[in-house]
């Protein structure tokens, strides 16, 4: 497997063992300096990866402007000072709002922020330039050519993306990762950049503190030697990512200096803060008496942000019911005509603040299917309080279509309607369930129940419990508008497939 390729090759037998370095990697060496020796591999296909992105942006503004300057100046008349400047304008702005820095690139909704937030700059910078030369006919510029751009880049960006995490799940295009920390801390960063090779990690060296108990190997990667070793270790290995999980174990002066000591090499250090679960909009770095400081705020409940969830979730509901119903027609008179047993199955769920509701669901099971419930607990294959079977003989076969497509879910757009649910949030608990609740998990509560979320875009049933609690309290304490969209996206991929449904 060669790793400085890009676009990928076809995944080889053989790739390399968790924890154990390619032969390819091998090469990436620093010297005593920290100067790289030789042209890491990792280097050249993250460069080359950036190149498609830089070029993909570029043409698809190119293709805009050329068409957008037929349309608007007419056969025979071309506008070049708008094309020109609109033009110019874009290739200006991405840059300057780092939507082609490398750190930024296939990771998360950062990226494609960064896109929006630049693309928002190139309409103000097309809008002051024709302001300022008095250009009236620059409105269809701002108006129409610079969102045009937006609905190119953002699909050929995430086409990119969805190669890059193809092949990242095949093995390649990985970051080699240099882990350090105490033994604990660690196993649980390796653990989840297993879980989730779209980042790019693959942890391969391990150091931990000197007195530790004996470990030869953290989750089966090597343990290459002592925190005080670390720096070396890395200039020796040239790892492209120096992961400090933030424990006991490290001090402001310690950090510091390990930060100097990366200075020149390959690696970038970064800190994995104790607030695991708290990330986006609520973490701010600010310098305070000349020390950096990391402000974690409050998670926001209310105010402008969340009336706009409010608006979202109701607009977005009635138009998903007006394009939906044909759609739900259909399945209605399919479970009716299955056994003549009613269409909507009504249940008490639990809400924001601990209110109830009624959720409705179309009816996947036979009539009778909660009085026999209780025959099938030795069965259960739910996980924590959660009562689920994988094979379920109560489904009927209309039922197991709809649950494979997650179609049964369709009448809680009404509950949304009435403002019980959100288009995103946690899943709905049943009564039973928040009875045995830890006081922790209890913040589910804080927000309102979603008709999709984090749960569901993740693996739905195939998940843990402790899992699901996890993304679910990470919903509540980092929520934001960019988060929704990206689930709401996610969502969609996750029903066509029938990912995790039964």
């Amino acid at each position: 497997m060669d790793e400085s390729v890009w676009p990928p090759s076809r995944p080889e037998r053989g790739l390399p063992a968790p924890g154990r370095r390619s032969a390819s990697r091998a090469l990436s060496v620093v010297d005593g300096a920290g100067r790289p020796s030789a042209v890491s591999p990792t280097m050249v296909w993250e460069r080359r990866y950036r190149a498609w992105v830089v070029a993909g942006d570029v043409l698809a503004t190119l293709f805009v402007v050329l068409v957008s300057t037929v349309l608007i100046g007419g056969p025979g008349r071309i506008d070049e000072p708008h094309a020109l400047g609109t033009t110019a304008a874009v290739l200006i702005a991405l840059p300057l709002c780092r939507a082609w820095n490398r750190a930024g690139l296939g990771e998360g909704t950062e990226e494609y922020r960064r896109v929006g937030q630049g693309l928002l700059v190139a309409a103000v910078f097309v809008a002051l330039g024709g302001l300022l030369a008095g250009a009236l006919e620059v409105r269809p510029w701002v108006f129409y050519v610079v969102p045009s751009v937006a609905a190119v880049i953002f699909p050929t960006r995430y086409t990119l993306r969805r190669l890059l995490h193809r092949a990242r799940r095949d093995g390649q295009c990985l970051l080699p990762v240099m882990a350090a920390g105490h033994p604990e801390t660690v196993a649980d960063l390796i653990e989840r950049t297993r879980s989730a090779s779209h980042v790019g990690w693959r942890v391969e060296a391990v150091c931990i503190p000197a007195g530790s108990a004996e470990h030869g190997e953290v989750l089966g990667v090597p343990v290459v030697g002592t925190l005080e070793q670390l720096a070396d270790q890395v200039r020796r290995g040239g790892y492209r990512v120096v992961a400090v999980t933030a424990d006991q174990h490290w001090t402001p002066r310690s950090l510091q200096q390990l930060a100097w000591d990366l200075e020149g090499t390959s690696a970038e250090l970064v800190v994995a803060p104790v607030l695991m679960e708290v990330a986006g909009p609520r973490l701010n770095v600010s310098g305070v008496f000349g020390m950096p400081l990391l402000r974690v705020t409050a998670p926001a409940f209310t105010g402008v942000r969340r009336v706009v969830k409010e608006v979202v979730d109701r607009v977005g509901a009635g138009l998903l019911l007006l394009f939906a119903s044909p759609v739900m027609l259909t399945i209605a008179a399919a479970i009716k005509l299955g056994d003549r047993g009613p269409i909507i199955y009504r249940q008490q769920r639990v809400g924001r603040d601990g209110d109830s509701f009624t959720m409705l669901k179309f009816r996947t099971m036979v009539p009778n299917a909660h009085a026999v419930r209780d025959t099938l607990l030795s069965g259960n294959d739910g996980a924590g309080p959660l009562f689920k079977l994988r094979h379920d003989p109560r489904v009927t076969r209309v039922g197991a279509l709809l649950r494979r497509y997650s179609l049964d879910e369709l009448p809680q757009l009404f509950n949304v309607l009435r403002g019980q649910m959100s288009l995103v949030g946690p899943r709905p608990p049943l009564p039973e369930e928040t009875e045995q609740y830890a006081p922790e998990v209890h913040r589910r509560l804080l927000v309102k129940p979603g008709l999709t979320g984090l749960w569901q875009v993740s693996g739905r049933s195939e998940l843990s419990w402790e899992e699901s609690v996890r993304l679910d309290l990470r919903y509540v304490e980092d929520w934001s508008l960019a988060l929704d969209m990206a689930i709401l996206w996610k969502t969609l991929r996750a029903v066509l497939v029938g990912r995790g449904a039964y």
